[in-house]
């Protein structure tokens, strides 16, 4: 399956728990270019581009119409993936030794957020912002909001509002419920039929984690430490009629596929896209809870420190290519980051024909309605994130986690 970026990504892992324990500055150890130096070069260049969040599955063909486009600027590009918690140490190391290999990194807020903690990205939309478009003023607002957890050091290249969503099977459930009271309900009712994924190792388990406060009207959904009394208490109850926790979203559809569970928690684009390419049957239903927020997600470009003046004179240009609207269609691609663009006007109808015809087939009439007519709320920040992650591993689901 092509993995939703969110479901990819271990952030109790060492990279993002670096972040929140306040790991060591880099203390310049690489630098930025003057602004005067970043011109674009004579003779084409090499781009290196490492993605830790899935996004190449939207972006690479954005990537490649560039290289296309501009062949003196561009004569080739190498793509190589790794995970985001191990990309904060893999920078670092390369720019303590002055010979970095990596010119452009595609991440998600966490490993974003590493980089940020430890000096690593280049200041692309504060001291560069000249070189850029009004981001601001082209993005969407839920995107715009994204964008602000950049700090200026990236740039929003995807959005998606995510869920929480329930996911289910017609045949078995067909009266969903509709609040989280019917859900502790349905469950007490149906034991061991309720699933989701470990937070930590789940986009659709750490939105429903982080979905859950808004639902409940807890005092501060910002604050997992001291603001979620009705979230951790609910959590916990409905711990008693769940089987077991998976260490990925993968085999929650499974499981729903299978019929061994009948509801599990997901989001849009693990909605359509496990559709798409067959794993979830076409015929599943999502069901979103009574006063839900969506909870926003985002993928960034970001630059390490390092990158010389002529490249990343490319890169700015191709930042700045990446965000026109007919590039953005691109990144609706078969539902996996749904809708996908992040820059206004961007309509289904100016996607490939692939892309509207998987979307026009799997996808939902009443998406569109739901991410209009409900708020939006960026996600919790590293340091708070991962105190979510540790709580909900010591008191509500950490000892029935199963490696999937």
């Amino acid at each position: 399956m092509r993995t939703p970026r969110s479901a990819l990504l271990t952030l109790a892992a060492a990279g993002l728990l670096m972040t929140a324990c306040g790991a060591p500055d880099s203390g310049g150890a690489a630098s930025e270019p003057a602004a005067s130096d970043v011109r674009l070069p004579s003779k084409p260049v090499t781009l290196n581009i490492i993605d830790v969040a899935g996004n190449l599955q939207l972006t690479q063909q954005i990537f490649e119409n560039y290289r296309k486009e501009h062949p003196g600027l561009v004569s080739r590009i190498t793509y190589t993936k790794a995970t985001a918690p191990e990309l904060a140490g893999k920078v670092k190391a390369q720019q303590d030794a002055g010979r970095l290999d990596i010119d452009l990194v595609l991440t998600g807020t966490d490993g974003l957020s590493a980089g940020l903690e430890q000096n690593l990205w280049v200041d692309l939309a504060g001291k560069y912002a000249a070189k850029l478009p009004d981001l601001r003023s082209r993005y969407l607002e839920p995107a715009a909001k994204m964008q602000d957890l950049a700090q200026g050091r990236g740039v929003v290249v995807t959005y998606y509002p995510s869920g929480p969503l329930l996911e289910y099977d017609p045949k078995r459930v067909p009266d969903p419920p509709k609040t989280a009271e019917a859900l502790l309900a349905w469950a007490k009712a149906h034991p061991k039929k309720l699933e989701y994924a470990r937070p930590s190792n789940s986009g659709p388990g750490r939105t429903w984690l982080m979905g859950l406060p808004y639902i409940l009207k807890d005092s501060d959904p910002k604050d997992p430490s001291n603001g979620w009394p009705k979230t951790w208490a609910y959590l916990k109850d409905l711990d008693r009629y769940i089987e077991y926790y998976p260490t990925g979203t993968t085999q929650t559809m499974k499981e729903l596929s299978e019929g061994t569970r009948d509801i599990i928690l997901s989001t849009t684009g693990w909605d359509i896209n496990p559709r798409v390419l067959g794993q979830v049957p076409k015929e599943v239903r999502i069901q979103p809870l009574e006063g839900f927020t969506w909870v926003t997600d985002a993928h960034y470009m970001v630059v390490p420190k390092g990158v010389s003046g002529g490249k990343l004179a490319v890169l700015l240009d191709l930042v700045k290519y990446a965000l026109r609207p007919e590039q953005q269609a691109v990144t609706y691609d078969k539902g996996y980051f749904y809708p996908g663009p992040a820059v206004k006007g961007v309509t289904l109808d100016m996607a490939p024909a692939e892309s509207q015809k998987a979307i026009k087939e799997y996808g939902r009439p009443e998406y569109d309605s739901l991410i209009a007519a409900n708020p939006k709320a960026p996600p919790l920040d590293a340091k708070a994130l991962v105190a979510a992650f540790d709580r909900w591993d010591r008191e509500v689901g950490g000892q029935k986690v199963k490696q999937s």
